[in-house]
């Protein structure tokens, strides 16, 4: 169970950085954030409505709403260390933050055996190295660098957040609910003071309408994201659950190679295999 939840968690977060990858080459990254978290939001206020979650509120979601305000900034600072890049340093180095949920696992008690000890190394290299991992060329910036560990070690703690936020399928709801209003709130405060400063909000023309179905799928994709990880870390194991969820890298890069043809490096096709060796493993310790 916790191993399914996790790789579905790690499909639909590839998917979905891929999916807003691309509406980042026409409209501001902020703007994509407000947009498709806001229809999310939508969404989930509806179904919380219609499930009667709200009966769940309780200090649980303090957790819900520490994950929605942690969220935002660590995306910023991920989009700013890939402007500065070189993206093939950026990208694998923001997988570190899986070092968070699993901390938290091993903090609380958990000790994973010899088989997914072996499995979280296989994995997370693998992680690594299909992000295509820049070894020589350009030198990298050092607030690049530090950049990219704090949008790591974000995503990582609003893992380790989320997983606390509730402990019922509605409770689940509310707090993916109050996640994604914080994350509306801040991103649109983070947008605002954008604009103020002189940069633009929508492209050229506007938001086309033809353009809010994939504003939809990234915000709901990452929603169910956070929602099935929730899930895997109740069942079994963080440190089996977090390091599963993380495969994500690999998504975004064979969605990238299956849609836009986008060839993978050697070291990118190894990675990959190598993070499905260790997803073998860990399922099967």
């Amino acid at each position: 169970m916790t191993a399914l939840f996790a790789l579905a968690t790690s499909l639909l977060w590839g998917l979905a950085d891929f999916g807003g990858g691309l509406l980042t080459r026409r409209t501001p990254a902020l703007t994509v954030v407000v947009v498709s978290q806001a229809i999310a939001a939508a969404v989930l206020g509806v179904i919380v409505v219609a499930t009667g979650g709200w009966s769940e509120a309780g200090p649980q979601l303090w957790f819900a709403a520490a994950a929605g305000l942690v969220g935002p900034v660590a995306l910023l600072c991920f989009y700013k260390a890939l402007a500065l890049g070189p993206m093939g340093v950026v990208s694998p180095l923001g997988t570190v933050g899986v070092a968070v949920p699993v901390g938290v696992g091993l903090f609380l008690g958990e000790r994973p055996g010899l088989v997914q000890i072996a499995g979280i190394a296989v994995a997370v290299l693998g992680v690594v190295l299909a992000g295509g991992p820049q070894l020589r060329g350009a030198a990298v910036q050092r607030q690049a660098i530090l950049l990219t560990l704090v949008a790591a070690f974000g995503f990582g703690t609003v893992f380790a957040l989320i997983a606390e936020a509730s402990s019922t399928v509605t409770g689940l709801f509310l707090g993916l609910f109050v996640q994604r209003v914080v994350n509306v709130v801040a991103g649109g405060l983070a947008l605002y003071v954008s604009v103020r400063r002189g940069a633009s909000a929508l492209p050229e023309g506007g938001i086309p309408v033809r353009a809010l179905p994939a504003f939809a799928f990234v915000g709901l994709a990452d929603v169910a994201a956070n929602g099935t990880y929730v899930i895997a870390a109740h069942h079994g194991p963080v440190t089996v659950a977090a390091v599963l969820a993380s495969l994500y890298p690999v998504v975004t890069a064979l969605a990238a190679r299956g849609f836009l043809r986008e060839r993978l490096l050697a070291v990118q096709a190894a990675g990959a295999g190598l993070a499905l060796v260790g997803t073998v493993l860990l399922a099967a310790g």
